[in-house]
């Protein structure tokens, strides 16, 4: 009997008290997952809010436990942070959720059948954004057309692969920014990057801040600059200046 893949979920946060409960609470119900949040140094309710998980979790009983873990990182940056939560998992597959994103109902299922596809070393989903709004509509085909036909999704779409090839790649590169599309390049000499039958639900708020257009130009401008060979200490300034 072919043995059950168990999924590690790793969770990079950084003051996310206002959504990190939901979250969490959308990944209960699995025993085995487990849910790694990562904390790179909240200045909110974050770490107080998963501890609370973290001890109800320690002490429930039933099968269909979820376990969570809570990491204080000491280095900064989202990269860090995975790697963090990463040297820790127990999974057979590790995925990486955005704070602000949530898993399809049968997300466990879909990773491991696309994981099991000939070729396939890596996989994400297909990303839907949590708003009425009509230029999301294009964002959100745009974004569903580079993952399909480029193989090349980014982190806000739940990025899966085994254990073994993130450990065999080197895990996520030290850098500011930039850090799943790196990873992604490399895993694409690897082999085939999949996309699951299904949507990821990520929050509008990226976009809310400065308007659909802008924060799509500024993306795009960031990624031509890492093609570019721009310092991604650099890029990383010029992001943050952007959008505040």
């Amino acid at each position: 009997m072919t043995k059950r893949l168990t999924i590690s979920i790793i969770i990079p946060v950084l003051n996310e008290a206002v959504i990190i409960q939901e979250t969490i609470k959308g990944l209960e119900g699995n025993s085995d997952v487990e849910v790694i949040v990562v904390d790179g140094g909240s200045k909110d309710e974050t770490i107080d809010i998963v501890k609370q998980w973290e001890t109800q979790k320690q002490r429930s009983e039933g099968e269909n436990k979820t376990e969570i873990k809570l990491v204080v990182c000491p280095s900064l940056g989202r990269a860090n942070q995975m790697n963090q939560g990463s040297a820790i998992a127990k999974g057979d597959i590790l995925l990486f959720l955005h704070a602000d994103t949530k898993l399809p109902p049968d997300y466990a299922q879909l990773v491991r059948e696309t994981l099991a596809q000939p070729e396939v070393i890596a996989g994400a989903f297909e990303l839907a954004i949590d708003s009425p709004k009509k230029s999301l509509r294009f964002i959100e085909t745009m974004v569903n057309w580079r993952s399909r036909f480029l193989s090349l999704p980014y982190g806000d779409q739940a990025l899966f692969l085994k254990q073994q090839t993130f450990q065999e790649i080197g895990g996520f590169a030290d850098l500011p920014i930039m850090e799943d599309f790196e990873l992604v390049k490399r895993l694409q000499r690897q082999g085939k990057i999949a996309i699951a039958p299904a949507k990821v639900i990520t929050s509008p708020r990226r976009w809310q801040k400065l308007g659909v257009f802008k924060t799509t130009l500024i993306n795009q401008l960031i990624i031509l600059g890492y093609y570019l060979g721009f310092s991604p200490v650099k890029l990383r300034a010029f992001y943050r200046g952007r959008k505040q």
